[in-house]
């Protein structure tokens, strides 16, 4: 288990707690379970006290947390008979975003989604999730495959922003992200988008325009990290509290601005300490949000999302 810096004094009964086990498998006339499960207990208690009283920073480190489960995650326990379809038909293929088709409960569909990568090797691999130009290319690619199959799109957000490197820049980087940012607009098929982890910037809002956003618990989504926030407002990125604080980026923020329609409840101590449980309850909330879509038309699809987005800050300023 990786522990968070606001963890550490958990990090310290739990370990207390596997280090009596590991003095009883070694002794076995030792008995000391009463007192593991009184450290057990204690932890418990003590993780719940946690969680319960996030505050917008902590919470951004949670959406970051190594462990939660990824989109590749996702796809391989929820979506079944996936092919994954790769390039933009025009430059490269970006490894920070995968998709294809596959199946959702026996249901055809077609799933996109920014994957970070899980150890050091995959992370650059994936460049952490932060997809260049030719990614979001090849996610108007996809979309534009799903309308004209009539296939359900499902999303999984999960990136700290668009990558901004120089090679990124000189291929149209902001082209691409509106231009997927458009197609979601566009199609005339359901388009659920959930927040896994962290969403950043245009790079998730490429992914995220959908008739349905789903975030879980302890997600972020944001038009700015806070440590860029606070480099632009106070010249001073250890000013990131403050800034997550301003930007209202949590779940339960969003939900009440109505920019996020649902929040999926994570497991006690986030998504990491129970990725199956988690990946669980994001397959629930997907099919419940297909069955509200099921049978509307395209065209009332499109005119509704349309509305969503144009309402949206109405109702921000009204809050």
């Amino acid at each position: 288990m990786n522990y968070l810096d606001f963890e550490k004094p958990l990090a310290e009964i739990e370990g207390k707690a596997e280090e009596l086990r590991a003095l009883a498998r070694k002794n076995e006339d030792m008995d000391v379970e009463d007192e593991a499960k009184a450290l057990d207990k204690k932890a418990a208690d003590m993780l719940r006290d946690i969680y319960k009283a996030l505050t917008p920073w902590r919470k951004c480190q949670v959406a970051r947390h190594p462990d939660r489960p990824h989109c590749k995650d996702y796809i391989e326990a929820l979506f079944t008979e996936y092919t994954p379809l790769a390039g933009d038909r025009n430059f490269a293929d970006d490894h920070a975003v995968m998709g294809g088709l596959a199946r959702f409960n026996d249901r055809a569909v077609m799933v996109i989604g920014h994957e970070k990568g899980n150890d050091t090797k995959t992370r650059i691999e994936r460049n952490f999730g932060m997809a260049r130009p030719e990614g979001y290319r090849k996610a108007v690619r996809l979309m534009e495959m799903a309308d004209r199959f009539n296939l359900p799109v499902i999303t999984l957000v999960d990136t700290p922003g668009a990558y901004p490197g120089k090679g990124a820049e000189e291929r149209g980087q902001s082209e691409a992200i509106a231009r997927s940012t458009q197609k979601c607009l566009q199609i005339g098929v359901p388009l659920i988008s959930i927040i896994i982890g962290e969403g950043g910037s245009g790079g998730a809002v490429a992914f995220a325009t959908g008739d349905r956003l789903a975030m879980l618990e302890h997600s972020v989504y944001s038009v700015i990290s806070p440590e860029g926030c606070a480099s632009i407002l106070w010249k001073d990125p250890e000013k990131m509290r403050e800034a997550a604080e301003a930007l209202r980026l949590t779940a339960q923020d969003l939900h009440k601005l109505g920019v996020a329609d649902l929040v999926i409840k994570e497991p006690a101590g986030g998504a990491q300490r129970d990725r199956a449980g988690t990946v669980k309850e994001v397959g629930k909330a997907i099919a419940a949000m297909l069955a509200q879509l099921d049978g509307t038309d395209g065209k009332k699809l499109v005119a509704g999302r349309r509305k969503k987005y144009l309402d949206m800050g109405s109702k921000g300023l009204a809050a």
